[in-house]
């Protein structure tokens, strides 16, 4: 008898788990704070990894946009604010994609890095268009001229996205023009290839020679 209970409850502990995690990430891409703070009382892992995409939670959180579970994760002593998805993304990096501004700023404020080899959120950011985002980075001392493993950096994403105002902000605070990607781009050679060829020159960028 008390072996059948005994391989009774191994049952049961894999089954309780695997409905808790299933919870745990129902809840997170429906929003629903108080439920992710129980389960995280209960002792669940906040850096648990979405079974599906192997997102963690808190870069699965910022996909789905879900702002009221955001800082309740982040309140976890165990949360790991750098932890990256399988393609190297960050919930910053997502967040700054996204265009999040509450998000973006929340994690920055919680210690969140800008500057990380490769790709960073502020190409992300330029490539999304935008600004106050840019501006949140760049105070953070995002640096501006960050390089992606083919040197692309972010001024080269805002111009191939045609996103002027974001080139224009860039470029006021220094942001090099000259610098080319491993290919010999520059951020005009981007502008002209990937947007408008008549933008270059209203963004302020110099023409390659």
């Amino acid at each position: 008898m008390c072996l059948g209970v005994l391989a009774a409850a191994m049952v049961l502990v894999p089954a309780a788990h695997a409905g808790a995690y299933d919870d745990f990430f129902k809840a997170l891409q429906l929003d629903l704070s108080q439920s992710v703070k129980s389960l995280l009382a209960r002792g669940f892992d906040p850096n648990s990894v979405d079974p599906e995409r192997r997102d963690p939670a808190l870069v699965y959180a910022v996909r789905f946009e879900s702002l009221k579970v955001l800082p309740v994760l982040l309140s976890s002593p165990q949360i790991n604010i750098e932890a990256r998805a399988p393609n190297g993304d960050t919930a910053l990096m997502v967040a700054a994609y996204k265009g999040e501004k509450e998000a973006v700023a929340l994690l920055l404020e919680k210690g969140a890095e800008p500057n990380r080899p490769g790709w960073t959120a502020l190409h992300y950011a330029a490539a999304s268009g935008s600004v106050e985002i840019v501006k949140m980075l760049l105070e953070k001392s995002a640096y501006i001229d960050a390089e992606s493993p083919n040197k692309t950096t972010p001024l080269m994403m805002a111009a191939a996205s045609g996103k002027t105002t974001v080139v224009e902000l860039l470029t006021a605070e220094g942001a090099d023009q000259t610098l080319k990607n491993d290919r010999g781009m520059t951020a005009h050679d981007f502008a002209v290839k990937f947007a408008d060829v008549t933008k270059p020159a209203s963004m302020g960028l110099p023409m390659a020679y």
